[in-house]
């Protein structure tokens, strides 16, 4: 029997008439290759399937999306089918354009989905999708910028932020929108198979397929702050190697000092010199990786994780943490904690 950590992610792509295939492909193709494209490329791990897309549309019978791209939906949403994420891709719509009336009983499957614990994604103008579902009312949400005008008149309830590449929709994270632009969908799709797999995977896709990040984000939350570099001084391999269980410590650049025998003063030029950061950059990084971590994994508060990591000043912890991830350690947690964890422990990420 497959165990929970190791089933795929179930992801929903939703299609109608009005999608961009070029959007929809686009997820299919890319979700399909997380966990084994990298993997087959190099050889390092053993290949399995992380994500499983599926196509679903009001039902199974094939039709044709804008520019007559032919869709052959894989589920009908008459069958009511369970995910962990729903996804609704870019709409081809006119500037003046909503989702006023369209596919009723596809709006009610999306707030059921959300309601009985699926993480919902929009991208580009499937954002229009969601507002008609109500989802986004008295939230914040994003899209193209040309589009900021049917928010404006059509859905006058969401607060629309047209500035941003992605956007979580509250506090909860389970609704993120995307702006507009191939390069939006594709954030986006680093994004979910970051939060949903994990950040290496992300970063290795990102790398199969020439992806670059983009916008509010960047690439400063995914990357490791720690990188081997080889090199043959024994000296500061000893030192690496003991700070890599004592970063914790009050005094930790003066027991290292001890372990090199080295003056304090030789030692930290001939580390820079091997490594490329000081000493303090070195532990500043271990520890960040390490609070990166508890943040994805942990329910403790950042006061805990603060004084777990060394810092006994959380305030200056915060600071630092921002520094080097480009996000705050409440915008890290939020943004690759496992989802909802409430709903997790209860199953509702099973989809019942």
């Amino acid at each position: 029997m497959v165990s929970e950590r190791q089933r795929p992610v179930e992801a929903l792509i939703i299609a109608v008439p009005e999608t961009a295939g070029s959007t929809l492909y686009g997820m299919v193709d890319v979700f399909s290759a997380a966990g084994h494209v990298w993997q087959e490329l190099v050889g390092t791990e053993q290949p399995r399937r992380l994500i499983r897309p599926r196509i679903v549309s009001t039902s199974t019978k094939p039709f044709r999306c804008a520019n007559d791209i032919p869709i052959a939906p894989h589920l009908s949403i008459a069958s009511d089918p369970k995910a962990d994420i729903v996804i609704l891709p870019e709409l081809w719509l006119a500037r003046d354009e909503d989702m006023k009336g369209r596919y009723p009983k596809l709006m009610d499957w999306i707030r059921r989905r959300y309601e009985r614990g699926s993480t919902i994604y929009s991208a580009c103008t499937g954002s229009i999708m969601l507002a008609e579902t109500g989802l986004l009312n008295g939230k914040t949400a994003t899209s193209h910028w040309a589009y900021e005008g049917v928010f404006r008149h059509s859905y006058p309830d969401v607060d629309f932020r047209a500035e941003s590449t992605l956007r979580f929709a509250d506090t909860s994270g389970r609704i993120v929108t995307a702006g507009g632009g191939i390069m939006c969908w594709q954030d986006l799709i680093i994004h979910i198979i970051s939060r949903h797999c994990s950040p290496g995977e992300a970063l290795r896709v990102a790398k199969v397929y020439l992806m670059k990040w983009h916008g509010d984000e960047g690439q400063l939350p995914y990357a490791s702050r720690v990188r081997a570099a080889p090199h043959a001084d024994s000296i500061v391999r000893t030192c690496s190697n003991w700070l890599d269980q004592h970063f914790r410590e009050a005094h930790v650049v003066t027991g290292v000092e001890k372990v090199s025998g080295l003056p304090g003063r030789s030692l930290k030029r001939r580390f820079k010199a091997i490594t490329g950061s000081t000493l303090i950059e070195h532990v500043q990084n271990l520890r960040v990786e390490e609070a990166k971590r508890l943040l994805e994994t942990a329910q403790i508060s950042l006061e805990e994780i603060s004084a777990a990591v060394g810092y006994e000043d959380s305030a200056f912890f915060r600071r630092l943490f921002r520094r080097l991830t480009g996000l705050t350690p409440t915008e890290y947690r939020r943004m690759f904690r496992p989802i909802a964890e409430g709903e997790k422990a209860a199953g509702s990420l099973l989809g019942i």
